[in-house]
């Protein structure tokens, strides 16, 4: 199973959010931590908003955060949410197949498919990051919260 850079990117985009749970960020800032397009990311956040996994707010205040606790966003939810098909072959999402009807392989691949989200489905974002992580917080050129006056 490959995921996209697309749910790649959603990840990072809540891991970011993630950190700093009392601040918004905006799609520039999450871009340049990241080394990633302004203009890819701002498809992965709507993405992300539209699945309500992230909060928008307009203006020259604006940014985005959290749409809710990090320990109530599954990763599994997120990873649905962000892949267009989770099908391992052709035929699990209907296509042609010169076996199909007649071979038990399609009820192997989902079962394959259903263990591999059964792991994410077991975590949430705060399992996989903790605000204030320092570690993190540096990787990603984020001053601190002790650091942020200075």
């Amino acid at each position: 199973m490959h995921l996209t850079m697309f749910t790649d990117y959603g990840l990072r985009t809540l891991i970011f959010l993630a950190l700093r749970p009392d601040r918004q960020a905006s799609i520039a800032e999450i871009a340049a931590s990241y080394d990633i397009s302004d203009h890819h990311l701002t498809k992965v956040v709507h993405a992300l908003g539209q699945a309500g996994l992230v909060e928008t707010i307009r203006g020259r205040h604006g940014g985005m955060r959290l749409a809710r606790p990090a320990a109530n966003i599954g990763l599994g939810e997120v990873i649905r949410a962000m892949e267009p098909g989770l099908a391992l072959v052709a035929c699990q999402e209907g296509g042609r197949c010169a076996i199909g009807g007649c071979c038990d392989l399609q009820a192997v691949m989902n079962e394959a498919r259903d263990a591999f989200l059964g792991v994410f489905d077991r975590y949430t974002l705060a399992d996989v990051v903790s605000p204030g992580n320092p570690v993190l917080m540096r990787r990603l050129g984020l001053a601190m919260s002790s650091d942020a006056g200075t």
